[in-house]
């Protein structure tokens, strides 16, 4: 099936609900690690248990390992930039800044997509997009607030989440000229095993985890949800995604992260939902509307 970035099916809206719930869980398990790993460390990691996750269902479903060099490239590729780059740049800045304010500037996302597949030529600048995501990108901050807290190098940790924001978009770039006809399975486990080894070199030359303290079992625990829900599973439905409905409506996840992160607050801690943060939630449904523009169509018709 070829994607329709014009519109997204049922299933494929279920599918961003379920991956917002996957990589928003991301930023509580970076935060829980941080306290005892250092961040290009936990990347490591966080790929490496990944990709052994992955590679016995690969297995199981028949599906052979790139040939050569020719065969890796585009999963080196995918995972420099859908990998060991933005994980890095973001980890690294939530040493500087919360993780509320890391999920906000994560949702300037789909803007840096919209913008590279313009630039591309891969995509139409549409309007209805451009004032989609803008006001997709008010309500996620309507929905967190800037109540943040005043950090010592908050600014250069904004700088790093909005590297890591736009080499995702390059990432959707790559991503859907280079892997066309691989299986999301496929796609998930190559790429993460192309980011392994290039995590390995880069992690050990800089931090040489080998020399660190072992870490206790929340750290573990954190890693290993970080690895098997944030990175394991949610690449395979990110890539299903990608393929059925294109690169600029599967990065609208990053618009639903926040709301379900408040939801599962809601529902699993009890915590309160406070008239801005329906007021947020409200702003992004609206924008997801007009960003999918079959509502709009209604209205002309």
């Amino acid at each position: 099936m070829s994607p329709n970035d014009n519109r997204i099916d049922a299933r494929d809206w279920s599918l961003l609900a379920v991956l917002s719930i996957l990589w928003g869980g991301s930023f509580f398990f970076n935060g829980a690690a941080l306290r005892e790993l250092p961040p290009l460390t936990l990347v490591f990691l966080r790929v490496a248990l990944g990709a052994a996750m992955l590679l016995p269902l690969l297995r199981m479903q028949g599906i052979s390992l790139p040939r050569g060099v020719t065969g890796w490239k585009p999963f080196v590729a995918i995972g420099l930039l859908n990998n060991v780059i933005p994980f890095s740049l973001i980890v690294i800045g939530q040493t500087f800044i919360p993780s509320g304010l890391a999920s906000i500037l994560n949702a300037t996302t789909p803007l840096f997509t919209v913008l590279v597949m313009a630039a591309a030529r891969d995509e139409a600048l549409q309007m209805r997009r451009m004032v989609g995501v803008a006001l997709g990108l008010a309500g996620v901050i309507i929905l967190r607030g800037w109540g943040v807290e005043t950090r010592a190098g908050q600014g250069f940790g904004i700088l790093l989440c909005l590297g890591g924001a736009f080499s995702y978009g390059l990432a959707a770039l790559a991503a859907r000229r280079l892997l066309k006809d691989s299986p999301p399975l496929g796609t998930a486990t190559f790429q993460l095993m192309a980011s392994t080894v290039m995590m390995a070199i880069v992690a050990g030359a800089l931090e040489q985890p080998w020399r660190l303290p072992m870490p206790g079992i929340a750290t573990w625990l954190a890693v290993l949800g970080s690895a098997s829900l944030s990175t394991a599973l949610a690449y395979i439905v990110f890539f299903q995604i990608l393929r059925r409905s294109g690169a600029t409506n599967v990065m609208l996840v990053t618009l639903l992260i926040p709301v379900t992160a408040i939801l599962l607050g809601w529902l699993v801690l009890g915590e309160p939902i406070t008239a801005r943060e329906i007021a947020g939630a409200i702003v992004i449904g609206s924008a997801l509307l007009v960003i999918d523009g079959r509502a709009l169509r209604m209205f002309k018709a």
